[in-house]
């Protein structure tokens, strides 16, 4: 008997809710001490953030769109104060593609 005791719904969030966990995941990660915690909860914020990203494709609003955008920049500048600039500038371009100025 292989598998999760709970299984993951975060596929099926709203935009809404897929950003609001990215948000949450970030600001657990800005509260943390521990370096290697910090940056699993930044690996988490930015699953959500594509999962946000995918749903919010499908009902092209732009403001949720340019929120996306805001926490991806918050992220990068999250990653740069830990010490990982190169996932820093990933995070930014990602930014930058959704148009973030």
């Amino acid at each position: 008997m292989s598998g999760s005791i709970v299984s993951s719904t975060r596929g099926s969030l709203s935009p809404q809710k897929a950003l609001k966990l990215a948000n949450m995941y970030l600001e657990s990660a800005d509260n943390v001490d521990d370096d290697e915690i910090a940056l699993v909860l930044c690996h988490d914020t930015e699953i959500s953030l594509k999962e946000a990203k995918k749903a919010v494709r499908r009902v092209e609003d732009q403001y949720l769109i340019q929120e996306i955008a805001d926490v991806y920049v918050q992220l990068g500048d999250h990653l740069n104060s830990r010490g990982h600039p190169d996932e820093a500038k990933v995070s930014y371009q990602k930014a930058g593609k959704l148009g973030y100025v």
